[in-house]
């Protein structure tokens, strides 16, 4: 059997600038194979990381969220930017070629009107995904939305994210990971950790999951392994917390 595809999938906030050893010391931690950033605005930021880390293939688009790194030469690499939709989404396929990966990165803010944004951004980018791959593929990133059923707590927002919530209601129905689910995905997370939070943001104190890992359902069995990288470094590198999984290939 193959060795599987180490795939990590990181929001480094801000471009990341000035925070470059601290972010490579965290990807370094993990190992992967291939990197999917979110916020990584900078190219200048992502070379250094591709240097730091040894991961010496990377590609990043000035004022696009989301970049790469990668271990080996990518097969492909391409942004994708929906109608209406604020961030690009980025589709790579790794060496090899088995498996196709879709970096997101949706619209921020907890309130209901965003909600329904990244929506809208999540059905088009699904559209646009149907009409490029069938077959192994994997989506991942910083979904900024609660899965159905799981528990946040608005008081541990900051105050003016509190106001928002408050303006557009006092409660958010979030539908953006019930339609991902709908569409036949799943949260690779979950289901390997029924019983664990997963909590991947604010880094410092984290109290809500954002970032995620899905793959359609009959892709599950190749999932071995999907969790929340954690040690107390983490919590100056970035205010999330990156996510990790391997791929059979």
């Amino acid at each position: 059997m193959s060795d599987p595809l180490r795939l990590l999938s990181y929001n480094i906030r801000y471009g990341g600038l000035r925070r470059e050893a601290l972010l490579a010391t965290a990807i370094r931690a993990a190992a992967p194979d291939l990197v999917v950033l979110q916020e990584a605005t900078r190219p200048a930021v992502v070379e250094q990381l591709a240097r730091d880390t040894g991961l010496e293939h990377w590609g990043c688009r000035r004022g696009d969220s989301l970049a790469f790194l990668a271990r080996e030469p990518v097969v492909s690499a391409a942004w994708h930017r929906p109608r209406f939709s604020r961030h690009a989404f980025l589709e790579l396929v790794p060496a090899g070629g088995v498996w196709r990966v879709f970096g997101v990165h949706l619209s921020a803010v907890h309130a209901a009107w965003t909600e329904r944004r990244r929506l809208f951004e999540l059905r088009s980018l699904l559209a646009a995904v149907a009409r490029h791959q069938h077959g192994p593929h994997a989506l991942v990133g910083d979904f900024n939305t609660v899965a159905p059923g799981e528990l946040f707590d608005f008081r541990s927002l900051p105050a003016r994210l509190r106001a928002l919530v408050w303006l557009s209601g006092g409660q958010v129905r979030w539908r953006t990971i019930q339609a991902v689910l709908d569409s036949g995905y799943r949260d690779a997370f979950r289901h390997l950790h029924p019983d664990r939070v997963g909590y991947t943001f604010p880094s410092w104190n984290p109290h809500v999951r954002l970032d995620y890992l899905f793959v359609p359902e009959s892709m599950l069995p190749a999932v071995t392994r999907c969790e929340v990288r954690e040690h107390d470094d983490l919590r100056h590198a970035s205010d999330h917390l990156p996510i990790y999984g391997e791929l059979r290939v």
